[in-house]
C-alpha cells in the first residue's frame, strides 16, 4: 500500500528514528519536580497519546449523554443517524426487509463497513444475524453511556482496518457513584410503535477501585404500513408516467399464469434457436425491418395467455388483481433487548490497576411481510386430462406456463431473529517510574444468532409433485388446507461470529525540545476474527421457492505493529503560539492476503489565541471481512425500475468472493477553529475533507445494473461491458428481472465535502443558552463500474444505496432555568433527485427538501427526581414518494416515516 512513495518512505523513516530514540532517551528523561503542577491529559479519539487539549488535527464531535436524553433515543443509532455527516443505507427500525432487526451507522454514505465501531477506545465485536461483520449499535445500552466521540477522518494507522469514513468511540461510565433508575416510553401520534425502556446504574467506589453495574430492558412495538396513507398500497406508474396508481405484485392472489408465445413453434434456426418463418399458434417470427433478425409478431387473432384466478374463476389479467403486499408488511418493526454491563477497576498498588468491561445483549426482534409469493422456475405444462377443466378454452393443450401465486392461504411471511452478544475485556494499566503509562488487554467477543422465516414453501417438491401428476397447481383447492399442508415449512438458519484480542501500548513524553514536550505511543495487537452461517437445510439444497443459499464459514487473523508521535515545532512567536506535527504509522500483516504498511500526518497551528488551522493526510484501508471472502451466494429482492416489466422486484444474487483483496484510500483534511475573544462563549470550525478509496469492495446499484443490461423491450444490451458479462442477467415469461450482483474489487469511490459547526454559549433573560449548528455540504459522491464508468451519486437518493443530499443541516436551541432545561432542534435535509430517473421519463424524479422540528424538556421535581418529555417531528412531516423508492413508497433509510411521536421519561438518582 502505497510503499513506493517518496511520503510513505519519509514517513516511516521519521517514525523508526523516532522509535530509536525512544529506546536510547525515556529512561533518562524524567527528572521531573515531584512539586509540579500536573496537567491533566486525556486520549482523544484519533490517537493513543494523552494530551491536555482536545483539539486535534482531527475534527472530533462529540455527543454527551444529556444529548442522547433529550432527543429521546433507547438505541444509540438513533442520534447517530441524524448526524449530518451520516449517510447512505442506515438499517434502523424502519427497514423491515432485509434489516434483520439490526442497527448500523454509516458515515459519509461510505457504507457501516467503513466506519469503525470502538467502546473504551477498543473494537467492538460484529454482531447481528449470519455471518455479522459491523457492529449492531442495539449492543451498547444507552444508559451506560457517558459520551460519543466522532471522529470524523481517517485512522487507520491507530486503529487499523475499517476507520476509512471516521471512528465512532462509545464512552461508557466508569466512575459513576450511586444509584439512578429511568422509566421511558413513547408513542406516535398514530397510536402505533410504541416503545418502554427500563435501566438501573449501580456504582460504588471503594478504597482499591469501583464498581458499575448497569441493566436496561427496551420493548419496541410495531406500526404497519397499512396505517398510513403515504404507504398503504405499492404506488405503481402508468406507462407514459402521467399518473399513479395503487398497484401491487403480478404474483397475485389465486394465481397469475403467462402463455407460452411460442406454443406450437418448431425451432430451426441454429442451436435451437428460432428463425425466421417459425410459425405457431398464437405468432410467428419475421424478420426485423432494421436489424433483419428474428422477431415474435403475434398473429391479429389470438391473444397469448395472461390469466388471474383471483375470486375462484380465471380471467383476464388486470391491474385490479394485483396483490397489495404492503397491508401486511410492517412499517416500523417491533423488537426486545436485554442490555447487562458492568465496568470495574482495582488497584493492585500505586502502579498498576486492573480493569475489566462486560456486555452482554440479547435481542429478539421480528419483521412481517405479506404471504410468500411463488413462481415455477420452469414451465409446467397444461393437461386436462389430470389437471382442473377451468383452464379449457383459454389456453392450449400442452402449452406451457409460467405461474406466479401469492399463497395468501398459509398466511403472511414472519421473520424472527434471537441474537446473543458477549463482550468481555480485562487488562492492567499502570505507570513506570518515569511516568510512562502502559497497558496491557484482552478483548474477547463472540456474537450467535438464530433466525426462522415462518410459512415458506417448498417448490421443489410441489414441481416433483406436479410432474408425478400428484398436485395441480391450477386448481384453487389444491393450495388450501391438507393438499398445500405437506408443502409448508419454516426456514431456521443460524450464524456467529468471534473476535479475539491482545494488545499492549506504552506512551508518555520522550524529552522536552524547545516547543514542548514530544509525545509517542506505541503497541502491538494481535486480532483474529471468524464466522459462520449455517443456512436451513431446505433452502441450502435450493428445495426452497428462492434459488439455493449456500453457507458461509472463514476466518482470519493478523499481527499489528504502530507507533505515534506528537512533535511540538512552534510555541510562543508570532503568528505561532503553537505548532505541533502528528505522525503515525501501523505494519499489519493479514493471513489472508499479507502485509502492508499504512501513515498519518497531521498539523495543528495555532496562529493566535482565538485561531487553530489544522490538517491531516493520511492512507487508510479496509481488509475484506469473512463474510465478504466466504459468503454464500444467496437471493435478495431489490427494488428495481425498469420499462420492460411492471414488476417491481428483481431477484439480485449476491455473496462473497474470497479473490478479493484490500480497499485503499487516501484521505486529506484541512479546517480551522475560531473562538473569537471578544465573543465569550462562541466558536466556529470549519473542515474540509477529500477521500479516494480504490480497489473498492462494493456491488453496483441494482437500478444501473438492470438498466444497463436490459433494453426498453427486455433485450440484452451492452454485452461487451464487464459489468453487464458478470451480471448473468435475464427476464422471464413473468417479467422477473434476474442477475447477479456480487462483491467485487470495482475500482474506486471519491467523495468530498465541507463540515461546518457553530457552537454559542451565553447568558440572557436570566437564563443560560445553548446553540448549535451542524452542517456537511457534500462537494462529491462518486462510485466506479467494472468499466471504469462513474456513477454520479451526489444529489441523489437511491433505491437501495439510501440518500446522498448535497447539503444537510441541524440547528439546536437549548435554554436552561436553575432547575429546567428546553430544548428546540431543526433537522434540514437538501432535495435529491431520483437515480432510478437519471436517464428516463418518471413521474415523480425527484423529492423537496424536507425539515423536522423537535422538541424536548426536562424538569428537576427534587433534586433527586428529574422528569423529562419530548415530541420529535413535531410538525407530522410525510416521507417523500419518489420514482424507484426503496420501501413503503420512500426512503426509510433517510426519512422518518413514523410522523410525529411522543415520548415522556422519568429519572430517579440517589
Amino acid at each position: 500500500m502505497y510503499k513506493n512513495s517518496l511520503l510513505a518512505n519519509s514517513v516511516r523513516f521519521a517514525l523508526i528514528s523516532g522509535a530509536a530514540m525512544t529506546a536510547f532517551t525515556a529512561p533518562a528523561v524524567f527528572a521531573a519536580d515531584e512539586g509540579a503542577d500536573k496537567v491533566e491529559r486525556i486520549e482523544v479519539t484519533g490517537s493513543r497519546i494523552k494530551r491536555a487539549d482536545m483539539e486535534t488535527a482531527s475534527p472530533v464531535t462529540v455527543i454527551d449523554a444529556s444529548a442522547i436524553i433529550s432527543s429521546g433515543a433507547t438505541s444509540i443509532d438513533d442520534v447517530l443517524r441524524n448526524m449530518t455527516s451520516a449517510g447512505g443505507a442506515m438499517t434502523n427500525a424502519a427497514v423491515n426487509n432485509g434489516s434483520g432487526g439490526n442497527a448500523r451507522i454509516n458515515l459519509r454514505g461510505l457504507g457501516s463497513n467503513r466506519t469503525l465501531v470502538l467502546v473504551n477506545g477498543r473494537r467492538m465485536i460484529a454482531s447481528g444475524t449470519g455471518a455479522a461483520s459491523t457492529v449492531d449499535l442495539n449492543t451498547i445500552p444507552v444508559s451506560m453511556i457517558q459520551r460519543v466521540e466522532v471522529l470524523k477522518d481517517g485512522a487507520s494507522a491507530v486503529y487499523g482496518t475499517d476507520a476509512i469514513a471516521g471512528v465512532v468511540n462509545v464512552i461508557l461510565k466508569r466512575d459513576f457513584e450511586g444509584f439512578e433508575i429511568n422509566v421511558q416510553t413513547g408513542i406516535s401520534g398514530q397510536g402505533d410503535a410504541d416503545e418502554t425502556s427500563v435501566d438501573f446504574t449501580l456504582g460504588n467506589r471503594f478504597d482499591k477501585g469501583n464498581i458499575v453495574i448497569n441493566g436496561q430492558y427496551t420493548k419496541r412495538g410495531e406500526a404497519s404500513q397499512a396505517d398510513r396513507d403515504f404507504s398503504d398500497c405499492p404506488i405503481a406508474e402508468t406507462s407514459d408516467k402521467s399518473a399513479l396508481y395503487c398497484a401491487g405484485s403480478s404474483y397475485s392472489e389465486g394465481g397469475h399464469i403467462w402463455g407460452d408465445k411460442n406454443h406450437g413453434i418448431v425451432a430451426t434456426g441454429e442451436d435451437g434457436a428460432y428463425a425466421v418463418g417459425d410459425s405457431g399458434y398464437y405468432g410467428e417470427y419475421i424478420a426485423d425491418p432494421e436489424t433483419g433478425k428474428p422477431k415474435w409478431k403475434g398473429f391479429d387473432d389470438k391473444s397469448v395467455p395472461d390469466l388471474s384466478g383471483l375470486g375462484g374463476q380465471y380471467h383476464d389479467f388486470t391491474d385490479a388483481d394485483r396483490y397489495n403486499y404492503s397491508k401486511t408488511s410492517y412499517l416500523s418493526t417491533p423488537m426486545e433487548r436485554l442490555n447487562l454491563s458492568l465496568s470495574g477497576t482495582y488497584e493492585f498498588n500505586d502502579s498498576v490497576l486492573f480493569f475489566t468491561e462486560a456486555m452482554y445483549s440479547k435481542r429478539w426482534s421480528n419483521q412481517q411481510m405479506a404471504p410468500q409469493p411463488i413462481w415455477n422456475s420452469s414451465a409446467w405444462a397444461y393437461d386436462s386430462s389430470w389437471m382442473t377443466q377451468d383452464l379449457v378454452g383459454l389456453v392450449q393443450e400442452g402449452e406451457k406456463l409460467d405461474y406466479g401465486r401469492r399463497v395468501v392461504e398459509s398466511g403472511n411471511r414472519y421473520f424472527s431473529q434471537t441474537v446473543d452478544t458477549v463482550r468481555i475485556v480485562v487488562g492492567l494499566e499502570g505507570e513506570f517510574g518515569n511516568g510512562w503509562a502502559w497497558d496491557v488487554s484482552y478483548n474477547k467477543g463472540k456474537n450467535d444468532s438464530v433466525d426462522t422465516l415462518a410459512n415458506l414453501h417448498n417448490l421443489g417438491s410441489i414441481d416433483d409433485a406436479v410432474m408425478n401428476k400428484e398436485f395441480d397447481p391450477f386448481d384453487q383447492a389444491s393450495w388450501v388446507g391438507e393438499s398445500i399442508a405437506p408443502y409448508i415449512y419454516t426456514e431456521l438458519n443460524s450464524g456467529g461470529s468471534e473476535l479475539d484480542i491482545v494488545s499492549a501500548t506504552i506512551s508518555g513524553e520522550i524529552a522536552e525540545l524547545p516547543a514542548g514536550y514530544l509525545g509517542f505511543a506505541a503497541g502491538y495487537e494481535y486480532r483474529k476474527e471468524s464466522a459462520h452461517y449455517t443456512p436451513d437445510s431446505l433452502t441450502s439444497q435450493g428445495l426452497a421457492n428462492d434459488p439455493r443459499v449456500e453457507p458461509t464459514a472463514g476466518k482470519f487473523d493478523v499481527n499489528e505493529l504502530y507507533a505515534e508521535f506528537a512533535i511540538p515545532l512552534l510555541h510562543n512567536l508570532p503568528g505561532a503560539q503553537q505548532l505541533d506535527l502528528s505522525a503515525a504509522m501501523r505494519y499489519f500483516d493479514y493471513s489472508t492476503f499479507g502485509d502492508d504498511t499504512t501513515w498519518k500526518l497531521g498539523l495543528t497551528w495555532r496562529v493566535i489565541d482565538d485561531l487553530m488551522l489544522r490538517g491531516g493526510m493520511s492512507t487508510a484501508f479496509r481488509a475484506p471481512t469473512v463474510s465478504e471472502l466466504y459468503g454464500g451466494k444467496s437471493p435478495s429482492f431489490e427494488q428495481v425500475d425498469h420499462p420492460a416489466t411492471t414488476q417491481t422486484q428483481a431477484e439480485v444474487t449476491v455473496g462473497g468472493n474470497p479473490l478479493l483483496t484490500p480497499e485503499e484510500a487516501d484521505i486529506t483534511t484541512v479546517g480551522l477553529v475560531y473562538s473569537p475573544h471578544f465573543v465569550e462563549g462562541l466558536s466556529f470550525t470549519v473542515d474540509y475533507y477529500d477521500i479516494e478509496i480504490t480497489n473498492t469492495i462494493t456491488s453496483v446499484d441494482d437500478n444501473y445494473v438492470a438498466n444497463k443490461c436490459l433494453d426498453a423491450n427486455g433485450s440484452l444490451i451492452n454485452t461487451g461491458t464487464a459489468l453487464c458479462q458478470a451480471s448473468n442477467i435475464a427476464i422471464d415469461g413473468t417479467g422477473r428481472i434476474s442477475f447477479d450482483n456480487g462483491l467485487q474489487n470495482i475500482g474506486q469511490t471519491n467523495t468530498a465535502g465541507y463540515d461546518i459547526n457553530v457552537a454559542y454559549a451565553f447568558e440572557g433573560a436570566g437564563l443560560d443558552w445553548n446553540l448549535g449548528l451542524d452542517t456537511s455540504i457534500l462537494e462529491e459522491y462518486e462510485e466506479f463500474d467494472q468499466d471504469g464508468v462513474p456513477i454520479d451519486y451526489r444529489g441523489f437518493i437511491t433505491g437501495g444505496a439510501g440518500a446522498y443530499a448535497k447539503l444537510k443541516t441541524n440547528f439546536n436551541l437549548t435554554a436552561s432555568g436553575d432547575s429546567w432545561s428546553a430544548t428546540y432542534e431543526a433537522r434540514y435535509i437538501d432535495g435529491m433527485d431520483s437515480l432510478a430517473c437519471e436517464n428516463k421519463k418518471c413521474y415523480a424524479p425527484s423529492v423537496d427538501s424536507i425539515i423536522y422540528h423537535d422538541i424536548s424538556a426536562t424538569y428537576d421535581v427534587t433534586s433527586n427526581v428529574r422528569l423529562s418529555g419530548g415530541v420529535n417531528n413535531l410538525l407530522d412531516e410525510e416521507p417523500p414518494y419518489y420514482s424507484g423508492n426503496n420501501d413503503s413508497n420512500t426512503d426509510p433509510y433517510t426519512y422518518d416515516v413514523l410522523g410525529r411521536y411522543f415520548f415522556v421519561r422519568a429519572s430517579v438518582k440517589f
